[in-house]
């Protein structure tokens, strides 16, 4: 017998060889009908693969991560049974999950190709595989009989694959008729996959390296249910309307230029109000919390980064290491700016009596991401942080990371954002070659997140492997108004830089210590931000950071006059107005300004004019009447505070 401990804490014997489906049947009956996989001590596992030794196990149903990626995972099999039904002697590489779906790239034999209209026969055949109820069965194998199976195949990219894998490690998946190297987990059987929707066909180099054969992936998501497959288009065709990119066209807040370069995003006139809107917010929050701005150089010499751990962790993705004319002189763009902030700690000696010290930049950094990952603002390759470094005593660590959490509150509050979650990020325990830094350092900075999240009542979840590579870490997860989660907001604590750095501290015994480093960013990264915003209100931004408050609209020429000094009037009030003064129709710039969102509309003619009033009419609530100059700047100033009062207070 074995004993099984469930997620509460309680225990259930079984026999040894009991799988997931089986506990999950001797709980509830619906349970077992619901359940797609199973964590077995940490690890998710195929819920027919039999438990051998006393275990702790959690049932992942489709409401969980590990459930939708199994569920897909498996779809993606199905998937390449179906396009090797037509198309046989095609290669597959990897198939793997994303945050909504999954993928396979695939060669296709020689003089086939895929197209768009290909897509729909594809899902009829996944339906109907489905419909089989084949199972999916899981089998290991040794290293030389993969080699042999994929040779007599002629599937090279599998051969490169399994390579790489050690022996005793390999396992394959099984149904219908196809196999597949693969992992797992996956479902038990075909029959849970229901619903499928192919979206999309793409080019993509083998691995992700431009030098290596351009292979077809295909993009699809399915569902244990047709009516989720539906309420889930019907998102789609929201978010298509909510693209950041297309939003951020019509707004004229930034653009991209190829002769600029890819991933690196250019700030329009407006875009960079609302940016410097977010920058001004953020800055004024911090001081509150006695952070100071610093400045360091896009550049660094590239043994700054080998002595703080980047280079080698970072090297393959940042942009080539940067020669100059003298010998042995090196530079990187920087992928980080703590490093250099490590730099400005040491510039004079420290007591314990100055810490903390919180060092807050606005810092670009730049990653090299690969051309095909880059997606609008949300994945650049040059982008900058609202980052900020906090050097304390060890007996100031949770109080800082307190604090921080109640900075990262006051912006969610003042954005709207109320649909939240936390993550603890801790390390592998079984992959210590990860990280840098004593085990020791580690138990105490992963020891005062757990307890710092507590105090302030935070409801997380925890994941191991997840940690940067320097220290664990706390993540916000955010949901939008589509229900879409983005991670925003991360906290880090770290024991490992200032001893790489060798920072120290005179403390009160007159002996020196380290301190030890907590990294913060609240926005993250700034561009992905603000792609996440756009896509979060659809553009209407809060009052308070809209780029163009208020639009004064004069009804013919002879009221310009007029509405100039209206603006005029509005801009000495710190409202940011313009005037639309085309030769066109009251209907059609009321509709114009609109689609731009902004937010009030003051329509001005002969009768405002002689009343020396203004009429309101408000982005998505129409007319709200007609008022003074004075009274609707005491509306707008009274509804920015209170948008703001989460800092105000």
């Amino acid at each position: 017998m074995i004993t099984i401990t469930l997620p509460d804490k309680s225990q259930r014997h079984y026999e040894s060889g009991v799988d997931g489906m089986a506990i999950a049947q001797s709980i509830s009956p619906r349970l077992a009908k619901e359940v797609l996989a199973i964590s077995v001590n940490g690890e998710t596992w195929d819920l027919t693969r039999p438990i051998t030794e006393d275990a702790e196990i959690k049932l992942f149903k489709w409401e969980d991560r590990e459930g939708q990626v199994t569920f897909w995972h498996s779809s993606a099999h199905l998937m390449a049974e179906a396009i090797e039904f037509f198309y046989p002697g095609t290669k597959f590489g990897i198939g793997p999950t994303v945050d909504t779906g999954f993928y396979y790239d695939i060669d296709l034999p020689e003089g086939k190709q895929l197209t768009e209209k290909d897509l729909e026969k594809i899902e009829a055949k996944i339906i109907e595989l489905s419909r089989l109820k084949n199972d999916i069965v899981r089998s290991s194998v040794s290293k030389a009989d993969a080699l042999k199976m994929f040779k007599e195949k002629g599937d090279e990219l599998k051969l490169e694959l399994i390579s790489e894998l050690e022996d005793g490690t390999i396992s394959l998946y099984n149904q219908g008729n196809f196999t597949d190297l693969c992992r797992g987990p996956h479902l038990p059987n075909t029959e849970y996959i229901k619903a499928v929707k192919l979206t999309s066909i793409a080019g993509a180099y083998w691995r992700g390296n431009e030098k290596n054969k351009m292979l077809t992936r295909i993009y699809g998501v399915t569902f244990p249910k047709q009516k989720m497959l539906e309420e889930y288009l019907v998102l789609v065709e929201e978010a298509k309307k909510r693209d950041h990119r297309k939003i951020g066209k019509e707004m004229e807040l930034f653009t991209f230029s190829q002769k600029v370069g890819q991933g690196l995003p250019m700030w329009l006139p407006k875009g960079t109000m609302l940016r410097l809107q977010l920058e001004d917010f953020l800055k004024r929050v911090q001081k509150k919390f006695g952070y100071e701005q610093v400045m360091t150089p896009h550049i660094g010499d590239v043994n700054l980064y080998k002595t703080s751990g980047h280079y080698a962790k970072y090297g393959a993705d940042s942009f080539q290491v940067i020669k100059t004319p003298v010998e042995g002189e090196e530079y990187m763009l920087k992928p980080m700016n703590c490093p250099h902030h490590c730099e400005l700690y040491a510039f004079k000696p420290r007591s314990y009596k100055d810490l903390p010290i919180r060092m807050a930049e606005f810092g670009t950094v730049y990653r090299y991401e690969q051309s095909g990952e880059l997606h609008g603002l949300t994945r650049v390759r040059g982008f900058t942080q609202d980052d900020a470094h906090l050097f304390c005593r060890p007996d100031q660590i949770k109080d800082e990371f307190k604090k921080v959490i109640d900075i990262i509150f006051i912006i969610f509050k003042a954005l709207n954002f109320e649909n939240y979650s936390a993550q603890i990020s801790l390390r592998d325990p079984n992959k210590p070659e990860k990280y840098i830094g004593s085990a020791e350092n580690w138990d105490k900075a992963e020891r005062a997140i757990i307890e710092a999240s507590a105090e302030k009542g935070l409801k997380t979840v925890t994941v191991l492997g997840e940690a940067a590579f320097y220290g664990p870490k706390l993540d916000f997860m955010i949901k939008d108004a589509l229900g879409r989660s983005w991670q925003l907001g991360t906290i880090q604590v770290d024991y490992n830089l200032p001893e790489r750095f060798e920072l120290e501290y005179i403390g009160a015994d007159d002996k020196r210590h380290r301190p030890v480093m907590i990294h913060r960013a609240p926005f993250g990264s700034m561009e992905r931000f603000v792609a996440v915003l756009i896509e979060h209100t659809a553009g209407k931004f809060p009052l308070w950071l809209t780029p163009e408050q208020v639009v004064v609209l004069p009804i013919s020429e002879k009221y310009n006059d007029y509405a100039q000094s209206i603006s005029d009037f509005l801009n000495n009030c710190d409202i940011r107005s313009l005037i639309d003064d085309r030769n066109e129709k009251i209907g059609r710039k009321i509709r114009d300004n609109e689609l731009k969102r902004i937010p009030y509309l003051l329509i001005v003619g002969e009768k405002e004019a002689e009343n020396q009033t203004v009429s309101v009419r408000r982005q998505g609530h129409g007319d709200v009447g007609s008022m003074s100059w004075n009274g609707f700047a005491e509306l707008i100033n009274n509804e920015v505070k209170e948008q703001l009062s989460s800092f105000n207070n």
